[in-house]
C-alpha cells in the first residue's frame, strides 16, 4: 500500500534565497552551501545514460498509518518528468562480517534486485561501516571495516548516495571516515551525514533530475556510547548527534534551494518493530520543516510506513545488504517513492528477503 500527497509549493527565487539566508546566518551554517559542490546541470537519471555529480560535499517513507491531510500545493512547472527514488536499510561490504563476498565477489549484493536501482532515478543506502583501509578501532563492541575495492559494484547497481551517519562511520576513527568520504567521490557516489566539522556534516548531497531540483541530508542519533564519533569544530564525524535542532535546522535550509528534500536518518532501539513516540515526534517536525522523505533505520527490523502532511515516513528499513541472522532479521524492503510531474508524493514498500549473507532477493512487486 502507499500514502499519497502534493508536493508544496515553492517561491520565487529571490524569496527563496532570502528565506534560506535567514535560516543558515540564525543557525550558524553560513558555510554549508557555499561548501556544496552543486552542479545545476548535472542529471543523475539513468534514463538519459548520465551520471550524478562525482564530487558533491555532504552532511548537517508494512502498511502505513492513515494519512493526514496534506499541506497545499501547487501545479509543479512544466518540464518537470516523473521522480522514482529508492532507499534501503542497512549495507556493510566489509568481508569479515560477510565471507561470501570472497565467494561471490561484490555484486553478490546487489544480484537478487533485478536492476531496480539502475532503472530509478536516485537511489540512497545506509551504509553501515568505515569504506577505508586507514585508521585504527575505536574502544567498542562491534567495528565494521568495509573494502574500497566493492564501492565499483554499488556504483554499477545504480546507487547514488550513501549516508554515513550512522553508528558504524567512525568505527576507525576520524581518519578513517574522513578516507570514506574520498574513496565514495572517487566512485561517483555522493556521501552524506559525516564530513570535516559539522558545517560539512550538514551540508546536503545536491542534484537536478528531470527539472527537480533534489537534497539528501543525514542524521545519526545512535552515538552512544562513543559520542566522540559527534562532528564538532575541528573534529570529523556524523550529524547530528541528539541536536535535533541543527537537524531541523538542517532541513529548513535545505528546503530552501531545493524542490524535493530527502532525509535518511539513524535512530531508535534495535531490535524495535515499532517506532518509538521520540521517533514520530521527530519525524513530523522534520516534515514540518520541509522534509518530503524520510528514510529511518537502525533497529535492524523493518517497521511500518507512515504517510504525515502526504508525506512519507519508513521509520526502518531494516537490515538489506547484511547477514541473515534470523528469519526477522532477513525480512526486509525497499522504499520506493515517486513524484508525479504535477507533484503528488506516493511511498511503498517493496518486499525483499535476505536469501544468502548479503544477497537481498526482491520478492513479488
Amino acid at each position: 500500500m502507499g500514502a499519497r500527497g502534493r508536493h508544496r509549493k515553492r517561491g520565487g527565487l529571490a524569496r527563496s534565497l532570502g528565506a534560506l539566508l535567514a535560516v543558515v546566518v540564525a543557525l550558524g551554517l553560513a558555510g554549508v552551501f557555499a561548501r556544496s559542490a552543486f552542479q545545476p546541470g548535472t542529471t543523475p537519471t539513468r534514463a538519459t545514460g548520465s551520471t550524478p555529480p562525482a564530487s558533491p560535499s555532504v552532511s548537517p517513507l508494512a502498511s502505513p498509518s492513515p494519512s493526514l491531510s496534506p499541506s497545499p500545493r501547487a501545479t509543479a512547472p512544466a518540464g518537470r518528468g516523473r521522480l522514482v527514488i529508492h532507499g534501503t536499510g542497512d549495507v556493510s561490504v566489509d568481508p569479515n562480517y560477510i565471507p561470501n563476498f570472497r565467494s561471490y565477489g561484490y555484486g553478490y549484493a546487489w544480484s537478487g534486485l533485478n536492476g531496480l536501482f539502475k532503472r530509478d532515478d536516485l537511489t540512497v543506502v545506509n551504509l553501515e561501516c568505515a569504506v577505508s583501509r586507514l585508521g585504527s578501532p575505536v574502544p567498542k563492541k562491534f567495528n565494521f571495516r568495509g573494502d574500497p575495492a566493492a564501492l565499483p559494484a554499488m556504483r554499477a547497481a545504480g546507487v547514488e548516495v550513501a549516508n554515513m551517519a550512522n553508528n558504524h562511520s567512525y568505527d576507525f576513527g576520524p581518519q578513517a571516515l574522513m578516507d570514506e568520504r574520498e574513496q565514495l567521490r572517487r566512485n561517483d557516489i555522493a556521501p552524506i551525514g559525516a564530513g570535516a566539522d559539522p558545517q560539512e556534516a550538514l551540508s546536503p548531497a545536491l542534484f537536478t533530475i528531470r527539472g527537480w531540483r533534489v537534497a539528501v541530508l543525514g542524521f545519526d542519533k545512535v552515538v552512544d556510547p562513543y559520542p566522540e564519533a559527534v562532528a564538532r569544530p575541528g573534529h570529523p564525524g556524523t550529524a547530528a548527534g541528539h541536536n535535533e535542532a541543527a537537524m531541523i535546522g538542517a532541513v529548513k535550509a535545505a528546503a530552501g534551494v531545493a524542490d524535493v528534500v530527502v532525509v535518511m536518518i539513524h535512530w531508535g532501539v534495535e531490535l524495535d518493530t515499532q517506532p518509538r513516540a521520540s521517533e514520530v515526534s521527530l519525524a513530523h517536525r522534520l516534515v514540518q520543516a520541509g522534509a518530503d522523505v524520510i528514510f529511518g533505520g537502525h533497529s535492524h527490523r523493518l517497521q511500518p510506513m507512515e504517510s504525515y502532511r502526504g508525506r512519507p515516513i519508513f521509520y526502518s528499513l531494516g537490515n538489506f545488504v547484511w547477514p541473515n541472522l534470523s528469519a526477522a532479521g532477513a525480512t526486509t524492503a525497499v522504499a520506493e517513492v515517486t513524484i508525479s510531474p504535477s507533484g503528488e508524493v506516493t511511498g511503498r514498500l517493496l518486499p525483499a528477503y535476505i536469501e544468502s549473507a548479503g544477497h537481498p532477493v526482491l520478492r513479488g512487486s
